[in-house]
């Protein structure tokens, strides 16, 4: 008999373990629990965000694979897909920054590999607590290492992303890790088990105790005995990955795979039984067979070990051999471990014993699922009220701008990128640090383009606007290289759904991304949901991570969003009323989270960049780079900071609501491009005819950047000045070893 304290232990309700009883019909053993703890958990059953995800887009004409695989799929042509996804690897990296986050980095890359994709590119999303804190610089170097360390060994490149900080994450940072491969549209591998007879085989590196009940870990809050579930953070090895990487690819190259998993979250219990029930059939294993790395491991550690670089395949009736000599040729195990069955099962022997005998379809499909109760704050109306101090914490806006290009949120994050190998297999195009990663597809004369963008405070001010503003801030990254926007993925992080308010921000937050998405015609292939991101009760900000993929027909329409030439005319694209409500200004300079954000037209924002895409395509333009954080002063500085520094001379639109409001509110659907003189006249025209507001601001030149408001000079600062401010305004901080 289970006593409550052991199913408490396990993450499950007495509800729940009722219910487990009522499928079993009989008590369940110890290891069933596990099975079933694991199974049901929030990180792997979605129990309490399922029924909102439901009402996403999923479907277009480009997805090959939407959700329920390891990965999405989108055809980019030339017979080709382009496979993504992202994932969390949040309470891990806070316990063990080191391996938490390469542990991420090289799950995310398995769920890529599982589909038949060869990765070929990696974005991370990042959030810390205030970047003074001694803890935030232990979680930034650690975790930064861990990603550079996996990525880097493995020779995947880390192309771009973002790093963003706020109090909410000082004890429960985000690692949000997405990850790209390429296929042959007709070469997707899927995660299913089919005919009974057929091989199961143990691929890969053998079984530890590091991470066993990870899933159940990530399910659940934290307090202030979180450092004691070390054990929980798994160990990464990227060297044995790269020799799975390509043994699995070499054995996808033939027909005698039918199915293939990842052992992640869950470990052996999730690949087994998911495959099992995705098929429709049974999964006989005896974990004797297991190769172990320590001794007198349990059925039960066995089961539950979350071990990296393991993989679960399903190998057709004699072809086994075919398939242990590839392993044995990459120095890899491959050993049968069972076979499929037609009995729906997953059983469990330990040297022949039965030891576990569940039903698969309850375990993977049939989880719990909760409509839970949702509640708008009692003062969700009130953070939108916004009354500007009257005191303005610096002298002239000059000094308020460089204060605000000095703040972590907006300062160069090349202290992070420069220890990332972004250059590795020679595909990249966009250098680090511009608004979305580009890689070129080998091979063809195309490209594809992609961004992850988020904004908590937005989201906390208003979910729905917020999450839609994400999606929308992603996709106009994407286009601004000359991208068109085809598809979406999603990480959405929030805290305890069992608080209404929480759950409110929820399901808010995601009928917004719905909304956009449809609004954009960017279908969702897949993502992640990472909930209990709390510590002792505080939540941090909600925050929905959006990761769109664009296609670039030719690799010369491809554009970067600094300024390139001399005397170029400086516009503005886009009509938006700026607001300084959830802005970086009123953080950084106030210390203030309230007003409303940006307000936000879809149909205004998919003609901005259906327009950039066509300027960039018919080869009129020169640059270009959306507004978001900072407003359009920091969108203009960020033009001009490169090596060759060319700076700008310019009229900012004003705002009746001031000259702060004019330089550094936020916006939506605005782009800055610079434009030849001799092309003014045609990209003026092209904005009219797609009803897009077209604004000459200025033009390039000289060292300066000179903002006049009101028919005054408002800001007026060298280039140089202005850069070394933006470059050490994170790096100060931190170690030396990537300066």
């Amino acid at each position: 008999m289970i006593d409550l304290d052991t199913i408490a232990a396990h993450g499950l309700t007495p509800d729940e373990y009722e219910r487990v009883k009522e499928i079993l019909d009989r008590e369940p053993n110890l290891l069933e629990l596990g099975i079933f703890s694991v199974m049901w958990s929030e990180h792997c059953s979605y129990k309490s965000s399922r029924v909102h995800l439901r009402t996403l887009p999923t479907e277009g004409t480009r997805v090959l694979q939407g959700p329920g695989e390891n990965a999405g799929a989108l055809d980019i042509g030339d017979g080709l897909a382009a496979v993504f996804k992202i994932e969390s690897h949040n309470h891990p990296s806070f316990i063990e920054p080191y391996q938490g986050a390469a542990t991420g980095v090289g799950g995310i890359i398995r769920d890529i590999f599982t589909m038949g994709a060869r990765p070929v590119a990696l974005l991370n999303s990042l959030r810390f607590g205030p970047m003074e804190a001694p803890l935030t610089q232990r979680l930034v170097e650690g975790v930064v290492a861990g990603i550079a360390g996996y990525g880097n060994s493995i020779g995947i490149p880390t192309v771009g992303g973002e790093v963003g900080f706020d109090e909410s994450y000082a004890g429960n940072p985000l690692v949000n890790v997405f990850c790209l491969g390429i296929v042959s549209a007709d070469g997707i591998v899927k995660g299913r088990a089919e005919g009974a007879g057929n091989a199961v085989y143990y691929v890969g590196a053998k079984t530890g105790r590091d991470g066993i009940h990870g899933a159940t870990m990530a399910s659940a809050e934290f307090d202030d005995a979180s450092a004691e579930k070390r054990p929980n953070v798994q160990v990464g090895d990227p060297f044995m990955e790269k020799l799975l990487l390509e043994a699995c690819l070499e054995v996808m190259r033939s027909d005698a795979l039918i199915g293939l998993q990842d052992m992640g979250a869950a470990g052996l219990t999730c690949s087994s039984c998911e495959m099992g029930a995705r098929g429709g059939v049974g999964i006989d294993i005896d974990v004797a067979a297991v190769p172990q790395r320590e001794d007198g491991m349990t059925p039960y550690e066995i089961m539950l070990s979350e071990s990296q670089e393991r993989m679960l395949f399903i190998v057709r009736q004699g072809r086994e051999d075919e398939v242990e000599r590839v392993f044995e040729k990459w120095d890899l195990h491959a050993i049968r471990i069972g076979c499929v069955t037609d009995d729906g099962l997953l059983r469990v022997r330990n040297n022949g014993v039965t030891v576990a005998e569940i039903p698969n379809k309850p375990l993977a499909d049939e989880a719990p699922l909760y409509d839970r109760p949702y509640e708008a704050p009692a003062d969700s109306e009130e953070r939108q009220q916004l009354v500007m101090p009257r005191q303005v914490p610096s002298t002239s806006v000059a000094e308020q701008f460089l204060r605000l290009i000095a703040s972590p949120a907006i300062a160069s994050k090349r202290w992070v990128y420069r220890q990332y190998d972004h250059m590795v297999r020679t595909n990249t195009i966009a250098p680090a640090g511009a608004g979305a990663g580009v890689i070129r597809v080998k091979g063809t004369s195309r490209a594809l383009a992609f961004s992850l963008d988020g904004n908590g405070r937005y989201c906390y001010l208003d979910p729905y606007k917020g999450a839609m503003l994400a999606v929308a801030e992603a996709a106009r990254n994407v286009a601004c290289v000359g991208a068109l926007p085809i598809g979406t993925t999603n990480c959405l992080n929030f805290g305890n759904p069992e608080r209404p308010e929480i759950m409110w921000q929820f399901a808010r937050a995601v009928a917004g991304i719905g909304e956009a998405c449809r609004a954009l015609n960017i279908p969702i292939t897949g993502g992640n949901v990472s909930l209990y991101n709390e510590t002792d009760g505080k939540a941090i900000l909600p925050t929905p991570v959006i990761g769109v993929v664009g296609l670039v027909d030719q690799l010369e329409h491809i554009l970067g969003q600094r300024f390139n030439e001399p005397e170029a005319v400086v516009i503005l694209l886009g009509s938006s009323i700026p607001s300084l409500g959830g802005s970086e200004y009123l953080k950084c300079l106030h210390g203030l989270v309230r007003g409303a954000p940006p307000e936000l037209d879809l149909l205004a924002e998919r003609a901005v960049q259906s327009l950039v895409v066509s300027l960039s395509a018919s080869e009129k333009l020169l640059s270009a780079h959306d507004c978001s954080d900072g407003g359009l002063a920091v969108a203009l500085a960020e033009c001009a900071f490169s090596a060759d520094g060319i700076g700008c001379d310019v009229v900012v639109p004003e705002s009746e609501n001031g000259i702060p409001t004019a330089l550094f509110g936020e916006t939506s659907s605005q782009v800055v491009v610079s434009v030849r003189k001799d092309n003014v006249q045609d990209v003026r025209g092209a904005a009219t005819a797609a009803g897009v507001a077209c604004q000459v601001l200025g033009q390039t030149g000289g060292r300066h950047l000179r903002f006049r408001v009101d028919g005054n000079i408002a800001i007026d600062v060298s280039v140089d000045e202005a850069m070394n401010v933006w470059e050490s305004g994170m790096s100060k901080y931190l170690g030396n070893n990537a300066a």
